[in-house]
């Protein structure tokens, strides 16, 4: 985070999202503060909390984007809600503070896929030495134990191997681990012990595995799998792993980290919006935000892992306030989101950008698709002026739906070639779309009317 300024934090968000300006402006302020706090005296430290923010406008404008990159940006933690998935305590549904554990099992998640990378080489050398002992004792199992003999004092006893049997052994190892190394060995089959999934319970919208509630006092269950040599590597490979790091000095950095640099996405905030003093649904709605104010402005949540607190997390609202205003919400709600921006609704130029300029545009997705089955697919100007054209109609004349819109289109467009790519009497051509053929193949009529059913 040190490396990234605000200016570099938004040129990196412009290669994903076109315009909104405003928003990746005050994100990337909100991030760099965050770094700016750490280098304070411990004091002051304490006292500097978050600036929330909340994003207002249309759907599918960039909203859940930027969040979403703005996270990965920086390698954060984080979570994406819908604010509507929960009710007040004592309402059937999910309760706030299952918010922060899903955030903390996010951490966990990160930090130890980190710690398992850096512990990878090591593990694979390990894997490869347990593979390779496998594959020369495959019937080979440990005797259970003699209990009397250990109330006796007796030990096992031990084959003892003369010097050649010894040298023997480990030329047989040598030669087996160039091969399996080479890659000599892959089609053979090896049988290894995999630990057995638990049963999962639903308790509350959430699944939650039964060694978890058991706390670790029922034993691990194993199993004996035959597979290939190159899958028995990779589940050797993670056992190894597992042994390699330590998950007590996960969970503490996993927490200090959803605790400093953890990202809250609460999305359709403005859905649980409701006017003071309402009836029915509305007092339902204000209980939600009673609810989620405690998390937002500082507290403490127990979780599994422990206690922790949410004072430094960063909380990003979002939502398009088209029925509801931003002054629905409680007093105190709004106090805890004191940066509010605007996005704006997608132009034609915003929807012709979007599909030439970012790294992941849709006619740059397209292309790669569709070479999958030797069909190269470019997209001339006068094509993407007419799918914007399409796109920015259907929007103005039907729902809303922002840039969501172009996935519609263009699986209506691309629906024909798509089908009958990968024939096998289709030989390998090239397809340049231009203008004539997405007037050919879309209009105005069918934009609007049958466009539905790609609108999950």
């Amino acid at each position: 985070m040190a490396e990234l300024t605000p200016r570099e934090i938004v040129r990196e968000l412009d290669r994903y999202i076109i315009g909104q300006d405003e928003a990746k402006k005050m994100v990337a302020i909100a991030l760099r503060n965050r770094y700016r706090r750490m280098h304070v005296d411990e004091e002051m430290r304490e006292e500097i909390s978050p600036k929330n923010i909340l994003m207002i406008g249309p759907t599918g404008v960039g909203k859940t984007e930027i969040a979403r990159r703005l996270a990965k940006l920086v390698g954060a933690p984080f979570i994406k809600v819908e604010a509507t998935k929960f009710t007040e305590v004592g309402y059937v549904g999910r309760d706030v503070e299952s918010i922060i554990r899903d955030l903390v099992e996010n951490s966990i998640r990160m930090v130890r896929d980190q710690q398992i990378k850096a512990v990878q080489p090591r593990a694979q050398v390990m894997a490869d030495e347990r593979l390779v002992t496998l594959m020369l004792n495959p019937k080979e199992k440990k005797s259970a134990p003699n209990p009397l003999d250990f109330l006796l004092g007796k030990k096992a006893e031990e084959k003892t191997l003369t010097t050649e049997e010894e040298e023997a052994q480990k030329s047989q190892r040598e030669v087996l681990r160039q091969q399996l190394l080479r890659g000599e060995l892959d089609d053979r089959d090896v049988e290894v012990e995999v630990e057995e999934d638990m049963p999962n319970l639903e308790v509350g919208g959430s699944s939650i595995a039964i060694g978890d509630i058991m706390g670790g006092m029922m034993p691990k269950r194993m199993k004996t799998r035959r597979v290939k040599v190159p899958d028995a590597r990779k589940i050797l490979t993670q056992q190894e792993s597992e042994k390699l790091i330590d998950m007590d000095a996960i969970e503490e950095e996993a927490i200090h980290r959803a605790e400093n640099d953890g990202i809250v996405f609460i999305d359709e905030i403005d859905k649980i919006a409701g006017h003071q003093g309402a009836h029915g649904p509305d007092v339902s709605r204000e209980g939600v935000q009673r609810d989620i104010l405690p998390i937002v402005e500082g507290s403490v949540v127990n979780t599994k892992y422990g206690p922790v607190k949410t004072d430094f997390m960063l909380f990003i609202g979002a939502g398009a306030f088209h029925v509801a205003k931003v002054s629905d919400l409680i007093p105190e709600l709004q106090g805890r989101f004191p940066v509010h921006v605007e996005l704006k609704s997608l132009s034609e130029d915003d929807f012709r950008r979007i599909m030439t300029e970012p790294d992941n545009a849709l006619t740059r997705q397209y292309h790669a698709l569709l070479a999958v089955d030797k069909v190269m697919l470019t997209f001339e100007d006068s094509a993407i002026a007419e799918i914007a054209s399409a796109a920015c109609t259907a929007n103005a004349n039907g729902e809303d739906i922002g840039a969501r819109r172009l996935h519609a289109v263009f699986e209506q467009l691309l629906e024909d070639i798509s089908f009958n790519a990968g024939d096998p009497d289709m030989p390998p051509f090239e397809l340049k779309i231009d203008g004539d053929y997405v007037r050919a193949h879309l209009s105005g009529e069918n934009v609007r009317t049958d466009m539905h059913r790609y609108i999950l």
